[in-house]
């Protein structure tokens, strides 16, 4: 199928194709009846306006990247679809690519982006953290960049961040009232800022409350469901049974949660557990997981604004940092009326 193009539609009405230009682009110098004339003609000849051609006139692609470490936790796709909601009815398409959590995949995703002349990104950091140096670079250069959940306080770039200091110290206040005395914490990498105030609401509320702990009882798991599972079996077969476990998200929580089922241990009876980030797991797992709930969407959609006004700024746009707040749902895992 031949593509129609602008000098098609001038020939078809023997009109000039600066006309006919003036015309698609409503220029105050043609007649309204010169203009609807030329876009039905156009339209009914199956003529399409050059996206490529109007985005090199525009000086933007009105493509955003989008880097995330993974997709097996619904918490990424349901920041995407908040990041979606703001961008596309602004006009822009999404591109989308996942890092698996490695940081060489993460800056070749970052480089392809940036061939692709994508407008903008929205970032979250992988496990491995190498590429600082590189964002650092993409910034100064005045690369409009958004990170969120996972950041580092070293990457002088706006972010949007959850509170997880006040929700850690919850979410561990919560166990210690349930008459929890030892209590664990599997921690994220700690070299993310969201693991380290994980930690340090954690410790808030063990001083708190007078609860005696030591830095063994903080063991650093990772992310995933076998990474949870394998630090509870470490510690139940050397005999080093905890009241409870307050994991930094759902997955590991899930984890410990299957290996304590196959020694044959009762939840909450035996060992307690508080997840984090309120994944769709937690209300179908058995018993169902006390969980922090993150508003997903609503960090999607403050990144996607976030990056819209650096986008549109003219000159430099000081960083923002936006940190949004939670609720910690109780479920069976924890409750006392359970143990």
């Amino acid at each position: 199928m031949k593509h129609i193009t602008i000098k098609d539609v001038a020939r078809q009405l023997n009109v000039s194709i600066s006309t006919v230009s003036r015309a698609f682009n409503d220029k105050y110098d043609i007649r309204k009846e010169t203009r609807a004339k030329i876009l039905r003609v156009a339209d009914e000849m199956g003529y399409r306006p050059n996206p490529i051609a109007r985005k090199l006139i525009q000086q933007k692609t009105l493509n955003i990247g989008v880097v995330v470490p993974e997709f097996v936790n619904s918490y990424f796709p349901e920041v995407i679809i908040g990041i979606q909601e703001v961008l596309l009815n602004r006009g822009y398409q999404v591109l989308v690519m996942q890092s698996n959590e490695c940081y060489t995949t993460e800056l070749k995703n970052i480089k392809a982006l940036e061939d692709s002349m994508v407008d903008g990104m929205i970032i979250s950091l992988s496990s491995e953290a190498h590429n600082n140096d590189y964002y650092v670079r993409m910034i100064e250069k005045g690369y409009p960049i958004v990170f969120f959940n996972r950041v580092d306080e070293n990457i002088p770039a706006s972010s949007v961040i959850f509170d997880d200091y006040k929700w850690a110290y919850f979410a561990t206040e919560h166990l210690i009232k349930q008459g929890c005395r030892k209590i664990y914490h599997f921690s994220g990498y700690q070299h993310l800022s969201l693991s380290r105030n994980r930690i340090k609401g954690y410790r808030k509320a063990m001083d708190k409350f007078c609860i005696p702990y030591t830095d063994d009882y903080i063991i650093e798991t990772g992310f995933f469901i076998e990474e949870g599972q394998k630090a509870m079996e470490k510690l139940l077969v050397e005999g080093d049974v905890p009241d409870a476990i307050f994991a930094t998200n759902d997955p590991t929580a899930i984890g410990a949660m299957k290996a304590i089922k196959k020694a044959g241990m009762k939840i909450p009876d035996d060992i307690a557990l508080v997840g984090f980030s309120e994944s769709k797991m937690a209300e179908v797992v058995d018993p169902p997981l006390t969980s922090v709930s993150q508003p997903t969407f609503e960090i999607g959609r403050t990144a996607a604004e976030l990056l819209l006004r650096q986008i549109n700024s003219e000159g430099f746009a000081a960083p923002q940092t936006v940190t949004l707040d939670g609720k910690l749902n109780v479920r069976e895992s924890s409750s006392a009326k359970s143990r």
